[in-house]
């Protein structure tokens, strides 16, 4: 699975939980949103993270 900056933007946008962390690790780490965002994905989806599922079914092409 490959890091894909739509796809995760999409889904920061669809959890609250993930927003607010967002905000928190640009304000604490002095990081732009780009990077921040890469950073969460890290955290939140790779490696069996809690929403890699639904990054995946994000990802799938839809019928």
């Amino acid at each position: 699975m490959k890091y894909n900056k739509t796809l995760m933007t999409k889904l920061i946008n669809r959890h609250r939980e993930l927003h607010d962390e967002l905000k928190k690790v640009k304000v604490e780490m002095d990081l732009e949103k780009n990077l921040a965002v890469k950073a969460l994905y890290h955290s939140y989806v790779a490696n069996n993270g809690k929403y890699m599922e639904e990054y995946q079914k994000l990802d799938r092409p839809r019928d």
